[in-house]
C-alpha cells in the first residue's frame, strides 16, 4: 500500500509539471513578411488615404490558459510606403514623421483585456515622435493555430485605433488634412 502511494504521488507531481509547462506563457517573435501596420486620414475631404509600414519588429507573450498577454512593437518609420516615392520623402519630414530625429515608433502593452479565449482590445503607449500617448487598440480578428507551412504555433490578428496626429506634433495642415488618422494592424507571429 506505501509503495502505491509513492507511486500516485509520483504520477501526481510528474502531472502538475506537465500541466505547468503546458500553461506557461508563450513568446512569439513578429513575422515581419506579414505584419503591416497602416494607416488612413481624411485628404480634404476628397478621398480616404491609405499608407502602411514596411518593416515591423516585435513580440507577443500569450498565456492561454491566463488569459494574459503583452504586446512590445516597433515600427520603422522610414519604412513608410504611401504609392508615391516624392511623397514618401514628403512624409518623413519634420512637420510629419520627422523620421530624421525619430526613425521609429513604438507600441507597448499596458493591459490585454479578454472575451472569454480571445484578447478583445489592447491597452498600451504609443509612442510617436518622442511623444508618448495611452491607446487602445480593438481587436477585430484572433487566432491562435499551427501555422500551415512552418508546423509551429502562430497567432495573427488584427486591430485597429483611432489617433489625433496634431497630439504627435505631426497636425501640419489639420483639419484640411485630417487629423484624426485611423491605425490598422495585420498581425502574424510565431512561437520561438
Amino acid at each position: 500500500m506505501n509503495a502505491l502511494t509513492k507511486i500516485a504521488a509520483a504520477f501526481a507531481v510528474a502531472g502538475a509539471f506537465a500541466t505547468s509547462a503546458i500553461a506557461a506563457p508563450i513568446t512569439y517573435v513578429v513575422d515581419a513578411s506579414h505584419t503591416f501596420p497602416n494607416f488612413s486620414y481624411s485628404h480634404m475631404g476628397l478621398s480616404t488615404q491609405l499608407s502602411k509600414f514596411k518593416n515591423t519588429q516585435g513580440k507577443v507573450v500569450l498565456d492561454k490558459e491566463a488569459k494574459t498577454a503583452s504586446v512590445d512593437i516597433t515600427i520603422d518609420m522610414k519604412g513608410v510606403e504611401t504609392g508615391f516615392t516624392s511623397f514618401n520623402e514628403h512624409i518623413q519630414g519634420a512637420d510629419f514623421l520627422d523620421t530624421a530625429q525619430f526613425p521609429t515608433a513604438t507600441f507597448k502593452s499596458t493591459k490585454v483585456n479578454f472575451e472569454g479565449d480571445k484578447p478583445a482590445s489592447i491597452e498600451g503607449n504609443l509612442t510617436i515622435k518622442g511623444v508618448t500617448k495611452p491607446v487602445t487598440l480593438t481587436v477585430n480578428h484572433f487566432v491562435n493555430t499551427a501555422h500551415p507551412m512552418m508546423k509551429k504555433d502562430a497567432i495573427g490578428a488584427n486591430a485597429s485605433t483611432v489617433i489625433k496626429r496634431s497630439e504627435f506634433n505631426a497636425g501640419k495642415y489639420a483639419p484640411g488634412v485630417g487629423d484624426e488618422v485611423t491605425i490598422t494592424v495585420a498581425l502574424e507571429a510565431i512561437a520561438q
